[in-house]
């Protein structure tokens, strides 16, 4: 006697920061105010030390936040060099060596962004503060690139159609 199937599905999850036109998602935006909540709401739970004297090096050490105890590492630095430049090429920085004509693709250079935001999510709160700044700055500016390079190109296309 043969079993019968059982429904197997599965659920995607959308789990990109921003929308195609550019801006914060309402989850992620609710996600982040919830975040700030529950970490201000624990600071103001925690109790304050006072038996230790002010002026000790060990208590100067503790006041400081985590991410400037944290080195800047320069691996991580390189690896985010590296996606970047992979995202540039992807968006027409570099001629395809074949054919010298720009190399565009849009959807791989999507993906790599995706991967930052994600490495991001990641390392939140882990990071010396220069490779924080550093990786926000990269996917901003990427973004913000993707989307000029996905308008023109989408003008370009219209451009193209009309002509026929």
């Amino acid at each position: 006697m043969a079993e019968p199937k059982q429904d197997e599905s599965f659920k995607v999850v959308d789990r990109r920061l921003f929308t195609e036109e550019g801006e914060l998602r309402k989850e992620v935006a609710d996600q982040e105010r919830r975040e700030e909540e529950a970490s201000s709401a624990r600071m103001a739970e925690t109790p304050k030390k006072s038996s230790a004297p002010a002026h000790t090096p060990s208590s100067t050490a503790e006041q400081k936040p985590a991410a400037e105890a944290i080195p800047p590492s320069r691996g991580f630095q390189m690896l985010v060099d590296f996606l970047t430049r992979n995202v540039a090429a992807m968006l027409g920085g570099m001629a395809d060596p074949r054919t010298g004509q720009a190399f565009l693709d849009l959807e791989g250079a999507r993906e790599l962004i995706d991967m930052l935001d994600a490495l991001r999510e990641a390392t939140r709160g882990n990071l010396a503060k220069t490779d924080e700044e550093l990786l926000l700055e990269v996917i901003g500016s990427l973004k913000l690139t993707f989307m000029e390079v996905s308008k023109a190109a989408a003008e370009a296309m219209a451009n193209k159609a009309a002509k026929r």
